[in-house]
């Protein structure tokens, strides 16, 4: 069984795409090792601006679906409010087939937002596993430790000295997995590595009260540590909670200051990202849409406040991490807007338009029918409303909803778009009658 952090992500979804950003910071680190700044804190911030700009057009795109939402939510309340009060099979159905209607005509999938949040989501978790866990990732780092952690592991009694790190518990299967208890020289060391990775100073001296015949090992290893993790004079692999603890311990007031810059910079620039992202509508006549609406404010109210906390326990590199999303993500936002308000949206709904056009006539699917609905006047859809119609039976009621099923399943596959447009068809014709 593989280790659960130092060895690298393996899980169906999130294992192969944490490899590939491994690899991707990995190859920055190797760059500015070559150049002389080997620092993991440029190394994220590299490695920040690089992921964003990879993700550009699934944000682009995100842009591009809420600008057209916002134009098109105004029809789309229309045909709500149309039917309102109508819960009968055939209301419901017209009401389905002309909320379709309009989101072809649009070039809009309802699910659009949605598919572009689960794509982005895997990739945000991977980029957490691979800054939270560098040495897994970046073999410059993981060496560092070495021959350190060599001749630890062939200590007697290391591995219970190990164990009573503050912070071994969370390696607790580690340490009970049979590659270890079996000997396996390098899951054990990368066991040590993992503790170590998060050990504090006054741990790290320890070791060399234990075995001082280490000493001159420790000394080496934090050193080139420090080099790697110094940003700024903070040490980045520590939380800004445990730097303030020590600091306070000292009296060092400065650090203090330095431990505190990273929370408050995530929730000031987390608060800059919220206000420039575009803002929907909340006065609208869909009480429903208002709920979520209020919700999704609410939410980006409480975003820098949990950015705040999050990056005052978290270790300082994934506070970094964050501070640096966000100032990529405004500058991404400003650019993105000014792309899109120079747009002509009435221009890209009639390409939308004439797209879904041409899928539904490869689908073997008429379009005109369909499209009708989406070119209504939406201004006065309820006063089109016909009177309703005398009250039917419950036996004329289930025979025309038999018959309007053969019908709008005939020649097309049962749920299929063509099955949709017979039942448009249908539907028109019965009121044109």
């Amino acid at each position: 069984m593989p280790g659960i952090l130092l060895t690298q992500d393996s899980t169906f979804i999130i294992g192969p795409i944490t490899k590939l950003l491994g690899l991707i910071m990995e190859g920055i680190f190797f760059v500015i090792d070559k150049i002389g700044i080997p620092n993991i804190g440029l190394a994220i911030i590299l490695f920040t601006i690089v992921m964003y700009l990879l993700m550009m057009p699934l944000t682009i795109k995100q842009q591009k679906f809420s600008k057209l939402s916002a134009k098109m939510n105004p029809e789309l309340q229309a045909i709500q409010a149309k039917y309102k009060n109508k819960k009968d099979n055939e209301s419901m159905m017209a009401m389905q087939a002309e909320t379709q209607a309009v989101y072809a005509k649009y070039g809009v999938s309802p699910s659009g937002s949605c598919v572009q949040l689960l794509i982005q989501l895997p990739i945000m978790w991977a980029l957490y596993r691979v800054i939270y866990n560098m040495p897994a990732y970046v073999k410059s780092i993981k060496d560092a430790f070495f021959p350190l952690v060599e001749k630890l592991v062939n200590q007697a009694g290391s591995t219970e000295f190990i164990r009573g790190f503050g912070n071994a518990g969370m390696y607790g299967k580690q340490f009970e997995n049979e590659s270890f208890t079996s000997g396996v020289t390098s899951y054990i060391q990368n066991t040590f590595i993992d503790v170590l990775n998060k050990a504090s100073s006054a741990e790290w001296l320890s070791i060399k009260d234990k075995f001082p015949n280490l000493s001159a090992d420790v000394d080496n290893t934090l050193s080139l540590l420090d080099r790697y993790n110094n940003f700024l004079g903070l040490n980045i692999a520590n939380s800004p909670s445990f730097t303030m603890k020590e600091a306070m311990a000292a009296g060092a007031y400065g650090m203090i200051v330095a431990a505190l810059a990273i929370p408050v910079l995530a929730a000031v620039t987390q608060w800059i990202n919220v206000k420039l992202m575009p803002q929907q509508n909340t006065n609208n006549e869909n009480d429903q849409q208002n709920t979520m609406m209020q919700s999704m404010k609410m939410m980006n109210m409480m975003m820098p406040i949990m950015s705040a906390f999050f990056c005052y326990t978290l270790p300082a590199g994934v506070g970094l991490y964050w501070v640096a999303g966000a100032v990529v993500r405004s500058i991404q936002q400003v650019v993105i807007n000014k792309h899109i308000d120079k747009m002509d949206l009435d221009e890209l709904i009639a390409k939308n338009s004439e797209k879904a056009k041409k899928k539904m006539e490869k689908a073997g699917v008429r379009a005109e029918k369909l499209n009708a609905y989406a070119n209504m006047n939406t201004r006065n859809v309820n006063a089109s409303s016909k009177p309703a119609k005398p009250s039917m039976s419950q036996e004329e009621k289930d025979e025309a909803v038999r018959k309007s099923t053969e019908y709008y399943n005939k020649n097309a596959k049962p749920g299929s778009i063509a099955a949709k447009a017979n039942m448009v068809k249908q539907y028109n014709e019965r009121n044109n009658k």
